[in-house]
């Protein structure tokens, strides 16, 4: 149901492509315009979620681009079973049935040609874990926009409300801890550091999750943590494990998420509102938060529809990727004979 709804959602949005979005009339009477088009052939690798299928091919399709799915062999017959809904019903529509392509087979080398199909793939998105991403930038020959990786942060600040921020870190981490847009690090101001925790870890409790502390932390919690390593700090879990570490203020706070961070959600909780200003201002992420959950980086609950990833890179497109992220523009210029 959820999936079916998602497709609705899909439908229900402007259609990106043909969108003219800047006109202006040069000196020389030349019109210049800018407008929207597909991208092309958009690769898609993916892991385990058979909902990646339906929502790229929805996305793609309406953004006027073909779309070559590859998934992981946890969902092969999922994913064929959809493919086949999906592509049934583009003949039925009077569309090629290969609008849509799922890559019947899950071994390595099938990805791995996927990877250097130059001039077929215009562009390859990967989505899974961080060693499938990594991987993916790494060896392929194809454009290649990064998703998903998500260490990500969430800063008590010693003007925040710590009753707020407790709620917030719980949704945060535990609601769904296997996404990229759950909190792996907690920094907290070392003025209400052992308030806040007072508050949070009970929340934390309810799911068991294992803290991994700095010094400071850990002798305010004593045996219910363990001793951070060097490592634990670059760690995207995925799961009840959370790093917690105190901070002087704001300003070290900033500087350890742009270190350690993947680029992906990173918020504070404060009632200061030039502190939580400079915090948006001077964070390097795709989405940054003040007093909410990183967990809302998301296509549907930013009113995209869906999202065939979310990227975490500079180019092009960043942060949850609908429909007007899989479009490229292109001048079109009209004259009267004007030469150069």
């Amino acid at each position: 149901a959820a999936i079916v709804e998602a497709v609705r959602e899909v439908i229900a949005l402007p259609d990106p492509i043909g969108q003219v979005t800047k006109m202006e009339t040069r000196p020389n009477g030349l019109i210049i315009g800018r407008k929207r088009v597909p991208l092309g052939v958009i690769a898609i690798i993916f892991e385990a979620r058979p909902n990646v299928t339906v929502d790229a091919a929805a996305l793609c399709l309406k953004s006027g681009n073909v779309c070559i799915l590859r998934g992981g062999k946890e969902a092969i017959r999922s994913n064929r079973c959809v493919a086949a809904l999906m592509r049934d019903a583009l003949v039925s529509v009077g569309l090629p049935a290969d609008c849509i392509s799922l890559v019947q087979d899950t071994s390595h080398e099938t990805a791995n040609e996927l990877m250097h199909l130059d001039g077929y793939v215009d562009v390859l998105i990967p989505r899974g874990g961080a060693s499938l991403i990594r991987t993916v930038a790494k060896e392929a020959s194809v454009p290649v926009i990064r998703t998903g990786e998500g260490v990500c942060h969430i800063y008590i600040d010693n003007e925040a409300d710590l009753d707020m921020g407790a709620k917030v870190l719980f949704n945060a981490k535990c609601s769904r801890p296997s996404v990229c847009n759950a909190v792996e690090c907690l920094l907290v101001h070392e003025a209400v550091a052992e308030d806040f925790l007072k508050k949070a870890v009970p929340l934390l409790d309810q799911h068991n999750v294992e803290l991994r502390c700095d010094e400071k932390s850990l002798s305010i919690l004593g045996s219910r943590a363990k001793t951070a390593e060097e490592s634990d700090w670059d760690a995207e879990y995925d799961d009840y494990i959370l790093a917690v570490r105190t901070v002087s203020g704001m300003d070290e706070a900033i500087d350890f998420i742009n270190a350690h961070g993947t680029g992906h959600s990173e918020a504070i909780i404060s009632n200061n509102y030039f502190k939580a200003q400079h915090f948006l201002d001077a964070v390097d992420a795709a989405a940054v938060y003040v007093n909410a959950s990183t967990r809302f980086t998301d296509g549907g609950e930013f009113g995209l529809g869906a999202e065939i990833g979310i990227s975490t890179q500079k180019m092009h497109a960043r942060g949850p990727m609908g429909l007007e992220e899989l479009t490229v523009y292109k001048y079109i210029v009209r004259g009267d004979g004007q030469v150069r």
